[in-house]
């Protein structure tokens, strides 16, 4: 039986031998977590709506009508309907590239 089988099994279902090889790796799994753990993870910050908008370029309501009309951003914004969801991130990255170009 392998150490992630041997995980996911309660413990008053192991035999003596399951349990005692479990213990001994247990240095093996603590690695692997500390392995796991320094693996970075993206995550991606979402705004909503047009207040999201001008949060996120620090702008008036207005003007971010007017940003998001621009098509600037377009790469960002996904749109069902009424609903706008923004990633922050990608949103400042276009900004950024298009003021360099500009």
């Amino acid at each position: 039986m392998s150490l992630e089988q041997l995980l996911h099994k309660p413990v008053c279902y192991m035999s003596g031998e399951e349990l005692a090889y479990l213990i001994n790796n247990i240095g093996i799994l603590a690695q692997k977590n500390i392995a796991e753990d320094k693996v970075p993870t993206t995550e991606r910050k979402l705004a909503y709506g047009i207040k999201g908008i001008a949060d996120t370029f620090g702008c008036s309501i207005p003007t971010a009508n007017r940003i998001k009309k621009s098509g600037l951003i377009n790469k960002a914004i996904s749109q069902v309907g009424r609903k706008i969801v923004l990633d922050v991130g990608l949103a400042l990255q276009l900004a950024g590239n298009i003021n360099k170009e500009g």
